[in-house]
């Protein structure tokens, strides 16, 4: 039985880069995305270490063995170490596999003998399968990866497994018969699931394990002598680390025309192949299946090598090996070891997760969405093949639907467009707030400057009108006394116009016909025949609002009278009512010569305007402004006054709520 007691692969959360490579690369689909971080789930892992490979960043890593093998070596009893063939593409720099051998020995092993032998084992057992020709074909059983794939997932199959042990778990077998019990056993190797194939091996390192122990225990090629693996030494065996090397072992043909060998290696084919397999396209085939591309590219092997490069170098070991081996003390080892037990039993452990309803996986669908089959990329950015397996693995528990580019992206540009939003209302509240407070300073700036002109305005008057009746008739000092009193009255009307921009008026509301109101407003101002006024309300489903009558005549009327001064040449006004929600819009829009934008900032503001000497207060906007807060609404202003661009002419809107 095997250990499965422990986490063999984990992610290091601080190097997560949510890239979901790994659940891409994950055949098993033993990923889980939790708050943006790849958790692997051990219960579902069959651990073929294939994140371990890909990840970029180092994230996924496999459980470190070292320490409890250094436990082991101390305990007393006979250490035995057996290497797997494919360790000369792993040490390509020891040119010598004698030397690699004593290496071994150093860390502690009294035995250090070659997994090959075990091989050769296998490979004649799985000839006479072959050979028996009862009609039943097998898939091989030699990585357990793709054993446990098939445990799993494809548990129907196990049957058709090939009932014989791993070279690995016959190769302790060998050892237990020529040593006994009173053994450790440690296998070497560059496969992490052998960490959890069998209880038959006390503990398993990987190649790359194996050089940090060489590192920690200063052991190099120069501090060792050459010594050869201890009987029974490996044959033909040591090519299975190679694609198709069980095949080659056993004498076995899979050419296309004779052989009826299905060779598959690598996470999609193997996959693929099983498939196929168990639909019934293949049941004339046996198939020979490895999770990696050989073993050559394990995960326990160094990263970044090259795979033919290793196979090259697996091809010259074997050949030297083959024309030195003593066949005749070979075949008799054989004879010798193959009574020994080289079964193995295979158990379904079906750990499918359940296919959720249709409903849930389109309502997931529509989240993202992808509200028609259009809509369904199948991008794979998400580690999925395709949108209905992303969709499947969230209501499952194993994704989020951030995992979606496309939709994480849409859901980005629209979070960018309703921050964009959000910031133009800021600044226009900021602004409007800023204006609110230049205007409550300016209010009681004007209402104490009104106040203390009054009374002097008015004896100026009243003494200038006596002298002006007591003034001869047409004389010069009639005419500068009648100047004095049209300056003064002058003066008293802006005086009037402060006070009245300062004033806080109570709202006197009434429910008011707002069509009236215009039309009131309109004929309180005097047209000129080169204007026309237009009224529009078609879009009004209620005239009936609450405000002050009087107060918004005033507004309505200097809107028009601005209107009628900013189109000397004549031209069009529109005023058009609208209904928004709770609130009521006055839009006035002339087609005149409009308002440059550093006048447009400064166009509420007392005493600005943009008329001539003589012809404005520059109270009536601020006025207005002050009226239309009173009726806790909005006044805005759009102008153009460049004629290349588009018509020019200013558009005032007025927002007030309906009801006070």
């Amino acid at each position: 039985m095997a250990n499965t007691d422990r986490d063999l692969v984990y992610t290091l959360k601080n190097r997560c880069r949510v890239c979901y490579t790994c659940v891409r690369e994950c055949p098993a689909k033993a990923i889980k995305i939790i708050n943006g971080q790849a958790e692997v789930l051990n219960e579902r892992c069959i651990v073929c270490g294939n994140c371990t490979k890909v990840c970029s960043q180092g994230a996924k890593v496999y459980l470190n063995t070292v320490d409890h093998v250094n436990s082991l070596l101390k305990n007393g009893r006979k250490n035995i170490a057996i290497i797997a063939p494919s360790f000369p593409a792993e040490f390509k720099e020891i040119a010598n596999y004698k030397i690699f051998v004593s290496m071994v020995r150093s860390i502690g092993f009294d035995i250090v003998s070659e997994v090959a032998f075990g091989a050769d084992l296998v490979a004649k057992k799985y000839r006479k399968l072959i050979e028996n020709g009862d009609g039943r074909c097998y898939i091989s059983s030699d990585c357990p990866a793709v054993v446990s794939y098939i445990e799993h997932y494809h548990s129907a199959l196990v049957k058709d497994l090939v009932p014989v042990a791993s070279p690995m778990v016959v190769m302790s077998r060998v050892m237990k018969k020529k040593y006994e019990d009173d053994i450790n056993l440690i296998f070497i190797g560059p496969c992490v699931a052998k960490k959890s194939e069998s209880d038959e091996v006390d503990e398993m390192i990987t190649f790359t394990e194996l050089r940090s122990v060489f590192e920690q225990k200063g052991i190099t090629q120069k501090t060792v002598q050459p010594t050869d693996f201890d009987p029974p030494l490996g044959g033909k065996g040591a090519i299975f680390p190679v694609s198709r090397g069980l095949l080659q072992t056993a004498g076995i043909t899979d050419d296309v025309f004779d052989g009826n060998i299905i060779v598959a290696e690598g996470r999609n084919n193997f996959q693929e192949a099983i498939k196929e397999f168990e639909d019934g396209l293949l049941r004339s085939q046996h198939l020979e299946l490895l999770s990696c591309e050989g073993c050559i590219m394990g995960p326990g092997m160094s990263p970044n090598g090259k795979h033919y490069t290793r196979r090259i170098l697996i091809n010259n070991y074997v050949q030297k090996k083959i024309n030195s081996l003593n066949e005749t003390e070979w075949q008799k080892q054989i004879d010798e070891y193959f009574d020994i037990d080289l079964s193995a039993q295979f158990e379904p452990k079906r750990k499918s997760l359940k296919f959720p309803d249709w409903n849930e996986i389109q309502k997931v669908l529509e989240s993202m969405g992808k509200k028609d089959p259009k809509d369904h990329l199948n991008c794979g950015a998400c580690g999925y093949e395709t949108c209905e397996e992303h969709a499947t693995a969230i209501v499952q528990g194993l994704a989020e639907n951030e995992m979606c580019l496309p939709y994480t992206i849409e859901k980005l540009h629209n979070s960018v467009n309703e921050l964009a939003i959000t910031n133009d209302k800021l600044t226009s509240i900021q602004q409007a707030l800023k204006q609110s407070e230049k205007m409550a300073s300016m209010g009681q700036l004007s209402a104490g400057i009104a106040h203390e002109l009054n009374n002097p305005l008015g004896v100026v008057i009243m003494y200038a009108n006596i002298l002006l009746e007591e003034a001869p008739k047409d004389s010069q000092i009639q005419k500068d006394l009648k100047l004095i009193v049209d300056q003064t009255n002058r003066c008293k009307k802006i005086v009037g116009g402060l006070l009245n921009f300062a004033r806080k008026n109570q709202v006197n509301s009434s429910n008011t016909n707002i069509i009236d109101l215009v039309e009131h407003s309109i004929q309180a101002v005097i047209i000129p025949k080169k204007i026309k006024i237009e009224i529009d309300s078609s879009t009004l489903k209620d005239p009936y609002v609450m405000l002050d009558y009087e107060q918004m005549t005033q507004v309505l009327t200097n809107l028009i009278k601005n209107a009628i001064d900013a189109m000397p040449k004549g031209g069009n006004i529109k005023i058009t009512l609208e209904d928004k929600n709770d609130d009521v819009i006055f839009c006035v829009k002339d087609s005149g010569i409009g308002i440059d934008n550093e006048s447009l900032e400064k166009i509420f503001e007392p005493f600005y305007t943009t008329k001539g000497i003589g012809k404005g207060t520059g109270l009536g906007l601020a006025t207005a402004y002050g009226i239309v807060k009173m009726h806790k609404g909005k006044i805005s202003v759009f102008s153009n006054n460049e004629p290349e661009k588009e018509p020019t002419g200013t558009e005032f809107k007025i927002s007030i709520p309906r009801f006070q």
